[in-house]
């Protein structure tokens, strides 16, 4: 956690380079105390999206699903993390339930990725989890394939850290 008086110095020395350069960018430069704190995302998104898995139907967002899926991937023997789920969420989705790749190389073949963890059809039915919805889209059932896929290729998804 950056301070204040931590803060107003780097504010003062990149209000200083600001000043020896033109244009509007380096003005704009001025405003960010770090380029890591401006990209960092402190909250996912909230989306109004039904899960069907397992017995109960959820209405919910990214921490209610995870949460969900790491109950039945316990009950199943899957490993996983929800640090694990969530940051792989976040790159592959941006915790859009309704995400859908249309231009990789997958898609190119007629295999679109789909879903939270941007899963195949192919591979969301060969690892779908019973208990689950049969839909790709469904959040925690398309979390809960992919970290079972995960699980055999990698040995958990807290393991994956790129695009798998």
């Amino acid at each position: 956690m950056i301070t204040n008086a931590a803060f107003t110095t780097r504010l003062r020395t990149l209000a200083l380079t600001g000043i020896t350069a033109t244009g509007i960018a380096a003005a704009a430069v001025t405003l960010m105390p770090t380029n890591a704190h401006a990209a960092e995302m402190t909250k996912a998104p909230t989306r109004v999206v039904k899960s069907t898995s397992g017995n109960h139907a959820t209405t919910g967002n990214l921490d209610g699903w995870i949460k969900q899926a790491l109950q039945v991937m316990k009950a199943k023997g899957i490993p996983g993390s929800y640090d694990g789920l969530k940051r792989n969420i976040m790159r592959e989705s941006g915790g859009n339930p309704s995400a859908q790749n249309n231009w990789d190389v997958n898609a190119q073949k007629g295999t679109p990725s789909k879903g939270l963890l941007q899963v195949i059809d192919p591979t969301f039915n060969a690892y779908h989890v019973s208990g689950t919805a049969k839909s790709v889209t469904d959040p925690v059932a398309n979390i809960t394939a992919a970290a079972n896929y995960a699980a055999h290729r990698y040995g958990s998804i807290d393991n994956v850290n790129s695009a798998y």
